[in-house]
């Protein structure tokens, strides 16, 4: 890594002095009405927003400022897709005002607010780029950028997205290969945009590059493998990785062909340093900012990397050179000698994070339609007051509902103790990263449940529950074989409990989906995901499980 200098008077200023622009990786009505992001421009050098689904599902939760525009909505029987629609655009529309000043003044290079076409049209090119210029027409603020997943489908949409003058951010780039083929479907679209009459300056594009999550992917397999050599190669590939895409990007602004669309006036497509947030806090928390600080660059960073940023952020004393590509080039000659494939991290590292932002736009959806639905659930209480039905006598009538809530406080019972015995083995297993987001995201499948079970209007068995907890805090005292300390057989069977939660969980999920073809309280695609991640973490413990097995009951002379 580069020797830092200190920036300590302030440490954002600087880092915009040197040629990188401060973006925030985050927007709700929050921020906008709370004056915030305006602080945060004039006091934290802000000058650009991004957005994506997870963000969005954040925002919905963060106070009450949507219900009364989401109860208008369900009362004009919005349906949820559309509501989703207006929320974010309405709030990006807000976002581009607040920052047109900068976009003026930088002459469109910054002042940009994201906005992200519906996950789930990743695969499907032509309703990709269908939904980007409803977007771009919807917002209808210049310092637009339409985010496009890079996907092999999503390549031919932004070329065809950029053709017809609209700008993009070109999202969840992990691989150069992907990057290349990223600039080159830009660079196609700008030709045909020229064609078409467009003018070039009006056309801007940054090319999100994903860091963080190369390293927490990377370090797993490292984990996994366990040998010095390997445990000595960690915390290294996502910059390395970074430092090649950025001289991939130099090497390509300097071909004959894109240095005459730029005389003809075309922006470059900025390399966007994305996912800067450290995940590892065996890390430094600032580290994908301080090394990547490379003039001509975009960073996004979430709230607290910015604020640790702001605190004590330092910046390298130059910029990449010929033997920081080489040492980046070697590292990955290291990782594959020892046994990682990088081009199989990527393709991960794609699938997943299409997987979690279609996860968080059906918990989106759910939100909104939960939100949506009290409007409606008013006026139906009026109806059946109006006809004497006693709500209490409806909840206390004997059917299906009465076994479904029996179901679902049995399903929360386990997934209270669940949760408990997820976060007791994360703390317990350090060097396994997956259980830490795993634990993260048992409870939230927990929490989802319960949003759904209100969704049902099935009250909480709280007894049961209870007892859900305290199973789990029993399970702690089997000694295991080790009376005073942990066994290694702990790890084997606390992982063998949860695989048989996380199962368990998934028939639930299974469950309620059969159910949702007919139950319109139930969302459908939020149970999909809910499902699919379910089945992703049977995978994953089950691998952890016979890992830890086979290291604690493998006699040591075989070993």
């Amino acid at each position: 890594m580069s020797q830092p200098f200190s920036t300590a008077s302030d440490p954002l200023a600087h880092l915009s002095a040197a040629g990188v622009s401060v973006w925030l990786d985050d927007l709700s009505r929050e921020l906008l009405a709370g004056g915030e992001l305006e602080k945060l421009i004039a006091e934290r050098h802000v000058v650009g927003v991004t957005t994506n689904p997870t963000i969005f599902a954040s925002a919905l939760s963060r106070g009450d400022r949507y219900t009364e525009q989401l109860r208008t909505l369900g009362s004009a029987g919005t349906g949820v897709d559309d509501a989703v629609f207006t929320l974010t655009t309405d709030d990006v529309r807000a976002a581009c005002r607040v920052l047109a000043p900068i976009h003026e003044r930088t002459e469109g290079v910054d002042g940009r607010v994201s906005i992200e076409v519906d996950p789930r049209l990743a695969k499907d090119a032509d309703a990709t780029v269908e939904q980007a210029v409803k977007l771009w027409e919807a917002v209808a603020e210049p310092n637009l950028l339409v985010k496009i997943p890079a996907t092999r489908e999503g390549l031919t949409a932004i070329t065809e997205v950029v053709a017809r003058g609209i700008s993009v951010n070109v999202t969840l780039i992990f691989s150069l290969e992907r990057y290349r083929a990223v600039m080159d479907a830009y660079t196609a679209g700008l030709d045909r945009a020229r064609q078409a009459g467009h003018d070039l300056t009006d056309i801007h594009s940054v090319a999100s590059f994903f860091v963080s999550r190369v390293d927490t992917e990377v370090d797993r397999r490292l984990d996994a493998i366990g040998t010095p050599e390997a445990l000595a190669l960690k915390g290294r590939a996502a910059i390395a990785n970074a430092r090649l895409a950025h001289q991939a990007y130099e090497l390509a602004a300097a071909e004959p062909h894109r240095q005459r669309l730029s005389e003809a006036g075309a922006r470059p497509q900025r390399p966007l340093w994305a996912s800067t947030g450290v995940k590892d806090p065996a890390y430094p928390d600032t580290m994908y900012v301080s090394e990547l600080a490379i003039a001509g660059t975009v960073n996004t960073m979430p709230g607290s990397t910015l604020a640790a940023f702001a605190d004590h952020g330092t910046l390298p004393l130059h910029d990449p050179a010929v033997d920081d590509y080489a040492a980046a080039q070697a590292h990955f000659a290291a990782l594959e000698q020892i046994g990682v494939d990088f081009a199989d991290v990527t393709d991960t590292l794609e699938r997943e994070g299409l997987a979690k932002f279609e996860a968080s736009w059906a918990e989106l959806g759910a939100s909104v339609r939960r939100e949506m639905g009290t409007a409606d659930t008013a006026h139906e209480g009026a109806r059946t007051g109006a006809a004497g039905t006693s709500d209490k006598a409806a909840e206390e009538a004997p059917g299906d509902d009465g076994l479904l809530a029996v179901y679902l406080n049995d399903h929360l019972a386990g997934a209270t103790g669940g949760a408990q015995l997820a976060r007791r083995a994360a703390q317990a297993q350090k060097g396994e990263p997956a259980l830490a987001e795993l634990a993260q995201q048992v409870e939230q499948d927990r929490q989802s449940l319960l949003r759904i079970m209100e969704d049902l209007q099935i009250s909480t068995d709280h007894p049961k529950v209870a007892l859900g907890w305290l199973a789990e805090k029993a399970g702690r005292l089997k000694p295991n074989g080790h009376l005073f300390s942990r066994s290694p057989l702990s790890d084997v069977l606390e992982l063998e409990s949860l695989l048989a939660g996380v199962t368990a969980k998934a028939a639930c999920w299974r469950t309620l989906r059969a159910l949702a073809e007919t139950d319109e309280r139930l969302y459908a695609e939020h149970l999909d995901s809910l499902s699919d991640r379910a089945d992703r973490q049977t995978e994953l413990v089950e691998k952890l499980r016979a890992a830890a097995a086979s290291a604690a009951l493998t006699p040591s002379d075989r070993a």
